[in-house]
């Protein structure tokens, strides 16, 4: 039996321009065994004055899906039962989702009960959960499995062997203005993405996973100059790795801050194998090292005509990709039925123990707002 893979692993946080906190939290664990699950998270806290208890619901939203991320790659290990496959793609669409969002919310009352605020009143209507208000995007990456749930925006970004960059849990639908799906909404885990991609072949698993918070993409012109951005940064890694690298993310990321003015953090995993089947290094840059520098370093700086030159060598669209590399669902959206803007009375009547948050207590948040 081949050895698995070897993972080179990366996490960088920069304050936002102006902000008096960073809200954004990252996480990364593991070696990508079956034992030992490669195991990516990072969370944005919303930021703004109506969510000043943010980054605490950050750092929960992170623990708590390293914890749960865990418990599922024990199911991975645990194929002697006839079926486990096809139950273990059930528990990462629904169940997962369901009881990760029940522990953030619980989490979050049990800190608000330890300390409460004068100034925040909890008999208002929905204010508890939306005081801690985050996003999340988690990912776990084992020697034939990779699976990624996302809620809210930020970015889960892979690029295959032969050097395509596709977004697996971009939403089919771009979300309006400036509202994003959050862990505080009463229903948050139906609005969860899931990226189910079983890697039979070695030769074809992704050879660079990256998790973004918005801060990044939104540093863009288009969302061709964040791709273009991907593929260089993987050309940079792949001819220098990431300790080749490492020093220079953290300037790329403050340039991005400054254009952005949000918190952004990036957490990657690179393939430290890299080659592909032939034995050839795969994605490796033809063009000079000054040009590599442009395309990986200047985020803000992508121009139309590179961001065209882009798209058209890529080709294949992400859903495209996601037909022929793994699935990406939002998890039990056509099974649930449930609509989101239903009372919480009708939704606590629904819900059994292992259905999410059943105490009369939580209030809920809806959307938030981006600062």
């Amino acid at each position: 039996m081949s050895a698995p893979p070897a993972w080179e692993t990366f996490h960088e946080s920069i304050q936002g321009v102006n902000k008096a906190r960073n809200q954004d939290r990252c996480l990364v664990q593991g070696a990508g065994t079956a034992r030992d699950p490669l195991i990516l998270t990072v969370a944005d806290g919303h930021g703004s004055a109506s969510y000043p208890r943010s980054h605490v619901g950050a750092h929960y939203a992170t623990d708590l899906f390293a914890n749960r991320a865990r418990e599922f790659v024990t199911s991975v290990a645990d194929r002697d039962r006839a079926g486990w496959r096809g139950r273990l793609r059930d528990y990462a669409r629904i169940g997962l989702p369901e009881r990760l969002v029940r522990d953030w919310q619980s989490e979050v009352l049990r800190h608000w009960e330890r300390d409460p605020t004068p100034d925040e009143d909890p008999k208002s209507p929905g204010p508890i959960l939306r005081l801690y208000g985050s996003t999340l995007i988690g990912a776990v990456l084992t020697p034939d499995l990779f699976v990624a749930w996302q809620l809210g925006d930020g970015e889960l970004t892979v690029v295959d062997g032969d050097g395509e960059v596709r977004l697996p849990l971009a939403p089919a639908r771009a979300e309006l203005g400036d509202e994003t799906a959050s862990l505080c909404m009463r229903n948050a885990w139906r609005s969860v993405r899931v990226h189910w991609e079983p890697l039979p072949d070695p030769a074809r698993a992704p050879r660079l996973v990256a998790l973004s918070t918005d801060g990044l993409s939104k540093s863009f012109v288009s969302d061709e100059g964040f791709t273009e951005f991907a593929a260089g940064l993987h050309r940079r890694l792949t001819e220098r790795g990431v300790p080749g690298v490492s020093e220079d993310i953290p300037g790329w990321l403050a340039e991005a801050s400054r254009h952005s003015g949000d918190d952004t953090t990036l957490v990657l995993a690179r393939r430290a194998d890299g080659g592909g089947a032939d034995g050839t290094v795969v994605g490796a840059a033809e063009e000079p090292a000054e040009a590599q520098d442009e395309a990986a370093g200047e985020p803000a700086a992508a121009t139309e005509e590179g961001a065209e030159a882009s798209a058209d060598t890529r080709g294949e669209s992400a859903e495209t990709a996601a037909d022929t590399r793994g699935e990406s669902v939002e998890a039990a959206a056509d099974t649930r039925g449930e609509s989101a803007d239903e009372s919480r009375d009708d939704a606590a009547e629904d819900q059994g123990p292992e259905s999410g948050p059943v105490d009369p207590r939580i209030p809920y948040c809806e959307k938030r707002e981006r600062p």
